[in-house]
C-alpha cells in the first residue's frame, strides 16, 4: 500500500521533516553518504519495526540524541474506497513503542502483513555468494511474509534447538526425550512451508534469470532438506534416536531445518562456484523480484501450474504471474513497497532495461523508491507518476514532478 508521507525525528542524519511520497515512483538523487539509504531504512523500519541493515536500535539515533521517532501514513482499499492507515514508532533509548492506527502493538510481527516491503540492496549479494545460513535467512524471510504461522514456527524451532544443544553439551540427556517431539513438530512445519516456497521459486527463477541475463543456459534453484527421507513424526524421532550417541559426542544437533540447503545449479554443477560477480548480483535481484511478486499474489505456492511471469516472451511482466493467480476473492495484486538502493549500478544497459521491465507497470497500485547517484541516467527510468528529490546532508529538496 503506497506511503503518502513519511516523517522523521532524530533518525540517523535525516533532517527532522515530513516528506511527501504520494507517487508511484520516488527517485532519491544524491552523492554517497547524504542520506538516501537512511531514507529507505526509515521506510523499511516503518513496515517492520526493524532495520534491514541489521543495526541495533541504539545505533540509529542522530548524534546527540538518545532516541528517534518515525511516522507515516499509507493508503488502503476498503469497501471500494481508499482509506489511510497510520503508523508511528518511538524509541527512547531503551524501549520501543509501535502504534498502528493509534493502537499499540505488542509484537512487531503484527506489522508483517499490514504493509510489507521488499528491499533490494548491496547486502543481498550474500544470498547468492554467501554461506548456506544467508540463503536460509532469505527464504525464511520470504516464508514469514507469505505464511501466517511461519514466524511462530521458526521462533519455536530455534528455541527448542537452543535447548536441545544445551542438553547435549551439558549431559542432561534425559531432556532430549521431552524436547525431541517438539523439535520434530516445529521442524516439519518449517519444511512444509519451505517446500511450498520452493515450488514458486523453482517455476519462476530459471525463466526470469534467463530473460534478464541472456546467459543461454539454465540456472535452477534446488532445496535440499536435512531430513531427506523422513516425513513424519515417528520416523524422525527414530532418526534422532539413532543419531543421539554421535550428537552427544559432538555436543550439537546435526540434523534438522537449520541445516537445510538452498543451492543454485547449472549444467556443470554449482552455479555460484563458477558465476561472475555480475551474474551473482543479478541472481540476488531476481530473488527479490520473485519475493515481491509472491507477496503481491498473496500465495507462495504455485503448485505445478505454469505461472507465466516475466515480460515478453513470458507474457508481460511479473504482474502476469499475479494476474493469472489472483488473491482470494479475485482481488488485484497487492504489491509490497519496493525499496531499490543503487541496484542498477552493476548492470549493463540491456540488463538494466530488462530488469526494470520486471517491476510492476503503472496502475498496479505499486510504489517503488529508487536511489541514484547524480551522474546516473535516472531520467530514463521514469515510468508514470514520479517525484524526484535531491538529497544533501539529510535534506530532501523536491526537484520536479515528472
Amino acid at each position: 500500500m503506497p506511503f503518502s508521507y513519511a516523517r522523521f525525528v532524530s533518525f540517523r542524519n535525516l533532517e527532522d521533516s515530513e516528506v511527501d511520497t504520494r507517487a508511484e515512483r520516488i527517485f532519491l538523487i544524491g552523492e554517497n553518504g547524504q542520506g538516501k539509504t537512511n531514507f529507505l531504512e526509515a521506510l523499511y523500519y516503518l513496515c517492520y519495526g526493524a532495520s534491514f541493515r541489521g543495526s541495533v536500535d541504539q545505533q540509529i539515533p542522530a548524534a546527540g540524541s538518545r532516541g528517534f521517532g518515525l511516522a507515516a501514513a499509507w493508503s488502503s482499499l476498503a469497501g471500494g474506497g481508499a482509506l489511510e492507515d497510520s503508523i508511528s514508532i518511538r524509541y527512547d533509548g531503551q524501549t520501543k513503542d509501535i502504534r498502528l492506527n493509534g493502537k499499540g502493538l505488542r509484537d512487531r510481527k503484527e506489522l508483517v502483513f499490514h504493509n510489507p516491503a521488499v528491499v533490494f540492496c548491496h547486502e543481498d549479494f550474500s544470498f547468492a555468494a554467501g554461506d548456506p545460513e544467508r540463503r536460509r535467512f532469505f527464504f525464511d524471510q520470504c516464508a514469514g511474509m507469505l505464511y501466517p504461522g511461519y514466524i511462530d514456527s521458526l521462533r519455536s524451532y530455534k528455541r527448542i534447538l537452543k535447548q536441545r544443544n544445551a542438553a547435549l553439551k551439558e549431559s542432561t540427556h534425559d531432556l532430549l526425550d521431552v524436547l525431541d517431539p517438539q523439535f520434530v513438530r516445529f521442524g516439519l512445519a518449517l519444511m512444509e512451508d519451505r517446500q511450498k516456497l520452493h515450488r514458486r521459486f523453482r517455476k519462476d527463477f530459471p525463466r526470469l534469470y534467463e530473460y534478464v541475463s541472456r546467459l543461454g543456459r539454465p540456472v535452477e534453484l534446488s532445496y535440499s532438506p536435512s531430513w531427506k527421507n523422513e516425513r513424519d513424526v515417528g520416523s524422525l524421532l527414530a532418526l534422532l534416536d539413532s543419531r543421539r550417541e554421535s550428537e552427544i559426542i559432538f555436543g550439537t544437533t546435526r540434523s534438522g531445518p537449520h541445516r537445510d540447503r538452498w543451492e543454485f545449479t547449472g549444467e556443470e554443477g554449482s552455479f555460484t562456484d563458477r558465476a561472475s560477480t555480475g551474474q551473482l548480483r543479478l541472481l540476488s535481484l531476481i530473488l527479490r523480484i520473485i519475493q515481491a511478486s509472491a507477496v503481491a499474489a498473496g500465495d507462495g505456492d504455485c503448485g505445478d501450474a505454469d505461472t507465466g511471469g516475466g515480460p515478453d516472451p513470458y507474457g508481460g511482466g511479473v504482474v502476469a504471474a499475479t494476474e493469472k493467480q489472483p488473491s482470494s476473492g479475485g482481488a488485484k495484486p497487492r504489491w509490497p513497497i519496493l525499496l531499490l538502493d543503487d541496484v542498477l549500478l552493476e548492470l549493463d544497459v540491456g540488463k538494466r532495461r530488462r530488469f526494470l521491465e520486471l517491476l510492476p507497470p503503472p496502475g498496479q497500485g505499486a510504489q517503488a523508491f529508487f536511489t541514484f547517484l547524480p551522474e546516473e541516467p535516472w531520467t530514463e527510468y521514469e515510468n508514470g507518476d514520479t517525484i524526484v528529490y535531491r538529497v544533501h546532508n539529510g535534506r530532501f529538496e523536491n526537484q520536479k514532478r515528472l
